[in-house]
């Protein structure tokens, strides 16, 4: 009897579209010499152990499946019905399904497969259930068609809103062509020049804006090229000047921009056109007329020309830019007669601008006009010929001559009324303090006025002082913490300032945190005492006091300086 193979167990086991059948052990004998292999022979002792290998099967054209399937968990129900309908179609006509742990799935076969016959009920349960999945599988891909379609048709007038928005905002004019000026690539001024005024070094004071600033600049760079052409009794033509102010500025310098210089200072130069300046350039005719300058200098007693010397230049710089800042107290004295209430600063007294004055947008300069040259006359009509050449012309000429001027001849149009200027809307109070006492605001706006009078007319010698007294509260704080640290009632002005300099968040000299500390005695005498002993200062100071009094008493006397 043929013992069989544990492995045959598993092939019989296992499904597949060309599972084979089990293979029995084939019987090897051992042949005998009285019975050739003719029957099977009875096992003798002297039968081998070894077994001989199976001859080899035929290759399969598919590898055969393995012993054990993993199992496939589908994403989601839709998706798992997409793929076994798909892999239904695609599957060939004598494949099965593989199914999680190596079991048919119950609807498959009651479907039944082309493995095993089926029964005509059970063909008509299959084709009902194939019919209900297709259903389900065209209801859902419907939907999501439609999903898209819509999501599409959303982002379409999206888009189609956003053109016309686009093309709005371009078709509209901008609010500078809407006053007349043109409209250039970049409407915005860059923050450099708008905000110049607040980045300036030093103390605040009387700043020029960025544009008046620049001017300036071309005025000494201008100044300059007409000293050097002047004094070598040269003739100052605008080309020379143009050439030498952009060499030196780094930036154009144009007609207009002499025009604004003879606005902001009428009697620095003398402008004439003139012909016959000899010139040294092919596009320049000798002919032509130039513009030509002429710096206005006092007469000297000496008989001779002036010269335009370095003390000259120097103060014709001095006079234009007390002409710039000027021209700004004029537009920062009507700003504060708009102000509610208006105020009125002292032009003598007024030490900087108001706080919400913003210089940077200062209107510009209009220019001066200029001498241009003489038009020589062109005879540019019929009428003019005619009025020229009467005397020249025959008759017949004549007659021909006085036709075409009268065809030419249009009617003159009415003039066009003038646009009327739109009326400016009256002021209204703000909606945040609607309900608010009329008296309350007028006192609150007196106190603000005041404070911003005394703002803007104190002086360099108060403004010192004032940032003194707000460095005083911070220092008395340290200075106290020094004398704790220390253990000692008294310390000498030379250790303490030294010790106060060390532990400040500010850097200062020794010499600036001695000014303060006798600033400091001086107003709390009571809580820091300075006593002169030989040669030495000795500060003393009460560390039984309270710091919270000393700091509020320090406040109300910052409070009252402002107020001066």
């Amino acid at each position: 009897m043929a013992q069989p193979r544990l492995t045959d167990f598993f092939a019989r086991r296992r499904p597949g579209p060309r599972a084979a059948p089990p293979r029995a052990k084939p019987a090897w004998r051992t042949p005998s010499p009285a019975k050739p292999a003719a029957g099977v022979p009875a096992p003798g002792p002297a039968r081998s152990r070894k077994r001989a290998r199976p001859p080899a099967e035929p290759a399969r054209d598919e590898p055969a499946p393995p012993a054990r399937r993993r199992l496939r968990l589908p994403a989601d129900p839709v998706r798992a019905r997409r793929g076994e309908t798909e892999a239904g179609e695609r599957r060939p006509p004598g494949s099965e399904e593989t199914f999680p742990a190596g079991r048919r799935c119950s609807r498959v076969s009651s479907l039944g497969s082309p493995a095993a016959p089926a029964s005509p009920e059970q063909a008509a349960l299959a084709a009902g259930q194939l019919s209900l999945l297709a259903a389900q599988e065209d209801k859902i891909t419907s939907s999501e068609l439609k999903s898209c379609l819509q999501r599409a048709r959303e982002l379409g007038a999206r888009v189609q809103e956003l053109r016309t928005s686009a093309q709005k905002d371009a078709g509209e004019p901008s609010a500078l062509a809407a006053e007349g000026r043109p409209a250039g690539p970049c409407e915005k001024v860059p923050a450099y020049q708008r905000f110049h005024a607040l980045a300036q070094p030093g103390p605040p004071g009387l700043v020029l804006p960025y544009k008046y600033q620049v001017l300036a600049e071309m005025f000494r760079s201008m100044d300059t090229i007409v000293g050097m052409l002047y004094n070598r009794s040269e003739t100052v033509t605008f080309a020379k000047v143009k050439q030498g102010v952009q060499d030196m500025m780094r930036k154009r310098f144009e007609e207009r921009n002499v025009g604004q210089i003879r606005t902001v200072y009428p009697s620095s130069y003398r402008f004439r056109q003139e012909r016959n300046v000899p010139t040294f350039k092919d596009g320049v005719k000798r002919s032509d007329y130039q513009l030509t300058i002429e710096p206005l200098l006092d007469q000297e007693a000496s008989g001779m020309g002036p010269q335009l010397t370095a003390s000259h230049l120097l103060q014709r710089r001095q006079v234009f830019r007390q002409n710039l800042v000027d021209r700004v107290r004029e537009h920062h004295r009507a700003f504060l007669a708009s102000l509610n209430p208006p105020m009125v600063v002292p032009e003598d007294q007024l030490t900087r601008w108001h706080p919400r004055f913003n210089v940077d947008e200062v209107p510009d300069i209009e220019p001066a006009e200029l001498p241009q040259p003489p038009t020589t006359e062109k005879l540019a009509t019929a009428q003019e010929v005619l009025a020229r050449a009467r005397s020249l012309l025959s008759p017949r000429m004549e007659k021909a001559l006085t036709d075409l001027a009268l065809r030419m001849v249009e009617p003159s149009s009415p003039a066009s009324p003038s646009p009327a200027l739109p009326a400016t809307p009256p002021a209204t109070p703000p909606t945040a303090l609607k309900g608010v006492s009329q008296d309350l605001l007028e006192r609150i706006r007196a106190k603000e006025v005041q404070k911003q009078l005394a703002q803007m007319t104190r002086g360099p010698m108060q403004e010192q002082r004032l940032q003194q007294l707000e460095r005083l509260p911070g220092l008395a704080r340290v200075l106290r913490s020094i004398f704790v640290s220390e253990r000692k009632p008294v310390l000498t002005m030379e250790v303490a300032c030294a010790r106060m300099v060390g532990s400040y968040h500010a850097v200062m000299s020794p010499g600036e945190m001695e000014s303060h500390v006798r600033l400091l005695s001086e107003l709390l005498p009571d809580w820091l005492s300075l006593h002169q002993i030989r040669t030495s200062t000795y500060v003393k100071l009460d560390k039984a006091a309270d710091l919270a009094g000393v700091s509020a008493r320090l406040a109300r006397l910052i409070r009252a300086e402002e107020a001066l």
